[in-house]
């Protein structure tokens, strides 16, 4: 069987985290006064920690010094990670273990190309670090989606080509970063939001490995 590579996101694909994202975003942003809804958070998604930072406070027309913006990422991240600590194998989202295994038993390379810097203590919680081949996380990268420098690394380890890959993402930036690598793009969410994916399926229950199978043979990979 020809080397293929399966490269997922992970916040919003294998498990929901945007919730805990946006509780610890919106504690931060009403400690320098800045309104902050589900609509700003929305425009967070794939997006990293500086960057979102930078976004908040541009919402707010706010400046301030880079101690406390090095402080406020900080706090941040350790409020995201006490939710992050208390994620279970309940956290999954529904259909991911199972079309993970079947990808894994057929013989797959599975990578993880997410902006998140947390992405192996979410994987180890969740119980799905094993699955994956290849980790490329924001340690590993300095351009962010649409930037495909994540996809592309994580494709280069495992030694497949990107026109052999598949990249799943729930953000158009994600989305934009895959097609930019030459990669097939599979959305998972609204296509009417991820209208430039290649696919879009609205989560693994209705992608389910089967019918990865037969839009894999489309591909003619």
């Amino acid at each position: 069987m020809k080397s293929t590579a399966l490269i997922f996101d992970l916040d919003g694909v294998i498990v929901d985290t945007a919730k805990f994202h946006f509780k610890a975003w919106q504690t931060l942003a009403k400690k320098i006064g800045v309104h902050f809804t589900e609509k700003e958070n929305v425009q967070l998604k794939g997006v990293s920690r500086i960057k979102s930072l930078e976004k908040i406070l541009e919402w707010g027309d706010k400046t301030i010094s880079d101690e406390l913006f090095h402080e406020l990422m900080h706090d941040k991240n350790q409020d995201y990670l006490g939710y992050v600590n208390a994620m279970t194998v309940n956290d999954i989202l529904p259909g991911v273990k199972e079309f993970l295994s079947s990808a894994k038993a057929d013989g797959h390379s599975i990578a993880l190309g997410s902006a998140s810097k947390n992405a192996k203590t979410i994987l180890t919680a969740v119980q799905l670090l094993d699955m994956f081949d290849v980790i490329i996380d924001g340690n590993q990268v300095t351009k962010g989606k649409p930037d495909p420098e994540g996809f592309l690394k994580a494709a280069s380890q495992l030694n497949v080509s990107p026109e052999d890959s598949f990249v799943f993402e729930d953000s158009i930036a994600g989305i934009q970063a895959a097609n930019t690598a030459g990669m097939t793009s599979i959305g998972i969410g609204d296509s009417n939001i991820l209208n430039e994916a290649d696919y879009c399926y609205k989560g693994f229950q209705e992608l389910d490995y089967a019918t990865f199978q037969k839009l894999k043979s489309k591909q003619h990979i």
